[in-house]
């Protein structure tokens, strides 16, 4: 770790979570507190105060944000206008062919960049990069200067073939930087150099209409953090897994989508290492959504093809994360058609559920499992008071038992199994529907709820263990604090395999691997060494998926590049197409620079620990599985015994999560405090 304290700190969309280690003493401190959405930093200043940090004395600060996830998805963007190849203004509209409902008649699609703002101008490179029709500088100026006028704060210059020649968007770039009054201008080849316009023209509108909000969100941080004594480097989390300085954070705003996810991802490949077990489906139930990956020798999933909404194509590299709104606050609701409806409108922070006691009306999953008596009311985290179990009680017989002719409790039972079938094919999304086996992984469950529920979903997908980590509820700050500083680069070939001239793609493997040791370089962060992946994404011709094959190095003959793309094709269909020729489509590399990471079983310090599995028995209550009501036993998780085990049904509480262990599931921990649950009767 860097001579000082490090803070790892993510926000979501309820709770702000930190994790603070003194790598001298091996301290570790946590906070969680509610989340501030009108201004994050303000949440992030109040969970440093409760963990009583010191600043002064603090060398690094990691953080995952939702700010511009939040902004995509709630259209809260920046106004921004976009200067285009004439002829090719639609771009953005016209997309991939695709319907909201596949099978609906109707559906409502709105383009991030309205008309008005999408203006041409005559240029034109061919597919090949010889240029066609000259960049009309005067007519980008006047087009500048209308954007301007329309009161537009950002710009992006999206010029078609740019991928395979630049030359028109560079010097596009060199006029707006004269008439532009701001740095929030966006070459789309820049940023992406991959073809596929409308791809492309989407992910630079996203970094676009970030860029502002992104940039006034990371300066309002740094001013605070500074005013507080904190004189180190910023580091925001990017989707990929990955940390960039908040200096530069902005110019690629694009990357920070998915950011809190990957954190999260991050922390479960770094937890499954620790375990030794490095397969793992992760499961993040947080309180307003469910993230769900999949991760193969403790290495997530990366992908450069993420859809994070309806016609909203992000090609960046990401941490492959698949999201469904089913989260604690999600709201329970009995349709038009008499029909149970959970999400993914959620009650988030404020009000929040029922059992908050801030004003909020609403039966939530969080309601549901505390009337099942899966929850205590007087330990909830950020509970205001003033609400009881019978208010919850009245309020679920009013709008969900007597709608569908149950019992509160029947009802209770009833959300909880909606949302878990949901999340269920979330998970199935990463794994099944990829060619995995659930059996072969084990359910790394994390998130304020996703201890609850992680034991049924396993049975459901036949999973044959859960493994819950040693702060399920702060795990993705716990995955800022152990991220290794990433850059990921990609760009396009599009060349059939046996025409391709391997030396070329060679080169161009080693001069990204360089660009992107050159960027880790110039990072204040202390690393202990600096990792290489190359990968190239192929299909066969004529096919529209493309598949990663990963390299050992730069270099490789025709020959093997065909038998490993071969392989790769079978794995993900079994089905051998001999004949048909393959291509490549993009050369990919990331270059890591590896931190040193902390010390994961101080997380529960042994010393905390009681000798016998009695000393850490809190209480008994009834609590409802299945219809019938069990006795259950309440345990202090921090002070289970390092080889405790013991049998289902169980509770085991902590500051930051509850979980939840059926009737005959086996219960152990492992040496550096996980819970590894052994399901029994998998289907």
């Amino acid at each position: 770790m860097e001579s000082g304290q490090v803070i790892g700190c993510d926000v979501g969309g309820t709770f702000t979570d930190l994790v603070l280690m003194d790598p001298a003493t091996g301290e570790v401190r946590i906070a969680k507190v509610p989340s501030t959405l009108d201004d994050q930093s303000r949440g992030v200043m109040n969970a440093v105060a409760e963990a009583e940090a010191s600043l002064p004395g603090t060398a690094l600060i990691v953080h995952g944000t939702t700010t511009t996830t939040n902004a995509v998805l709630e259209r809260k963007l920046a106004r921004t206008g976009i200067i285009t190849t004439q002829g090719f203004r639609d771009v953005l509209e016209l997309g991939r062919r695709t319907r909201p409902q596949a099978y609906g008649m109707k559906g409502d699609f709105k383009p991030l960049i309205p008309r008005d703002l999408r203006l041409e101008v005559p240029e034109r490179m061919d597919a090949e990069g010889r240029v066609v029709t000259p960049l009309d500088e005067n007519a980008l100026r006047a087009a500048a200067q209308a954007l301007l006028d329309l009161g537009c704060t950002a710009v992006v210059v999206h010029f078609l073939h740019a991928y395979r020649n630049p030359a028109h968007e560079l010097r596009a770039g060199e006029i707006l930087k004269e008439i532009w009054p701001n740095p929030y201008v966006t070459l789309g080849h820049a940023l992406l150099s991959e073809s596929r316009e409308y791809e492309r023209g989407v992910t630079a509108a996203v970094n676009a209409s970030v860029q502002p909000i992104l940039d006034r969100y990371v300066q309002n941080l740094a001013g605070s953090l500074e005013s507080g004594g904190y004189a180190g480097e910023l580091l925001v989390m990017n989707g990929n897994g990955g940390m960039v300085s908040a200096r530069r954070v902005a110019e690629e705003a694009a990357r920070t989508v998915m950011s809190g996810p990957a954190s999260g991802v991050m922390a479960a490949a770094f937890t499954g290492r620790a375990a030794g077990i490095p397969d793992l489906l992760t499961y993040d139930m947080g309180g307003t959504s469910t993230d769900v990956a999949l991760i193969r020798n403790a290495q997530p999933a990366v992908s450069n093809e993420i859809e994070v909404e309806y016609a909203m194509p992000i090609h960046v590299p990401m941490v492959d994360v698949r999201t469904v709104g089913a989260g604690g606050g999600s709201i329970a609701r009995v349709n038009a058609a008499g029909l149970l409806e959970v999400g993914p409108e959620s009650a988030g922070a404020t009000p929040g559920p029922i059992c908050y006691g801030r004003g909020g009306t609403e039966p939530t999953i969080s309601d549901a499992n505390l009337l099942l008596g899966r929850l205590d009311p007087a330990r909830l985290k950020s509970v205001e008071g003033g609400v009881t179990l019978q208010t919850v009680r009245d309020i679920f017989a009013k709008k969900l038992g007597d709608p569908l002719g149950l019992t509160p409790e029947q009802a209770a039972e009833a959300v909880i199994q909606l949302a878990n079938v949901k999340m269920a094919g979330a998970i199935r999304m990463v794994s099944v529907s990829l060619g995995a086996d659930p059996r072969d992984f084990a359910l790394f469950a994390f998130g304020g709820a996703g201890p609850l529920h992680a034991a049924s979903l396993a049975r459901e997908l036949g999973v044959p263990r859960v493994l819950t980590p040693a702060r399920p509820g702060i795990t993705n700050a716990l995955g800022c604090l152990v991220a290794d500083l990433r850059h990921d680069f990609t760009n396009t070939v599009a060349q059939p395999l046996d025409t391709l001239d391997m030396d070329a793609l060679a080169d161009t493997l080693t001069a990204q691997a360089a660009e992107g040791r050159a960027l880790i370089a110039r990072e204040k962060v202390e690393i202990t060494e600096t990792r290489v992946l190359h990968s190239l994404d192929m299909q066969f011709i004529g096919q529209t998926h493309l598949l990663r094959v990963e390299l050992e190095g730069p270099v490789i003959s025709r020959e093997a590049l065909q038998a490993a793309f071969e392989e790769v094709y079978w794995k993900r269909f079994h089905v051998r197409l001999d004949t048909i020729r393959a291509a490549v489509v993009n050369a990919n590399t990331s270059v890591i620079g590896t931190r040193n990471s902390l010390d994961p079983a101080r997380l529960i310090p042994a010393e905390h620990r009681k000798a016998t599995l009695a000393e850490a028995l809190r209480a008994t209550r009834p609590v409802i599985f299945d219809g019938e009501t069990h006795e259950t036993p309440l345990y202090r998780r921090d002070l289970l015994p390092a080889d405790a085990a013991f049998d289902g049904p169980a509770i085991l509480e902590q500051m930051d999560t509850t979980i939840l262990v059926p009737p005959g599931d086996r219960v152990t921990t492992d040496a550096i405090g996980n819970i590894l649950i052994e399901i029994r009767g998998a289907k």
